[in-house]
């Protein structure tokens, strides 16, 4: 059984989402510790986002994870019988 573009495409935005919020808190200095207070401000609120660089590392980790996935399916290293029984309701 292959899988459809649309289901590649919605497992890959959901992979790419978790791994998004996994990838948000890395390197993150506040502005209480950079010792840069806007005036307003929350002292834990981010001194400098940069999140164009965690866009881009989000779509790599993200392009490895699925394609790690994609190839272990495509392999049959796990057999859509094996998906199918865990997805499944209980009791069935």
């Amino acid at each position: 059984m292959s899988l459809s573009t649309t289901t590649i495409i919605a497992i890959y935005f959901l992979i790419w989402w978790l791994t998004l919020f996994a990838v948000l808190p890395f390197g993150v200095r506040s502005q209480g510790e950079s010792g840069e207070m806007a005036p307003g401000t929350d002292p834990g609120a981010p001194a400098m986002h940069r999140l164009w660089s965690k866009l881009l590392w989000t779509t790599l980790i993200a392009s490895a994870i699925a394609g790690v996935l994609y190839f272990c399916y495509a392999r049959n290293l796990i057999p859509y019988e094996f998906l199918s029984r865990i997805s499944s309701p209980p009791g069935r």
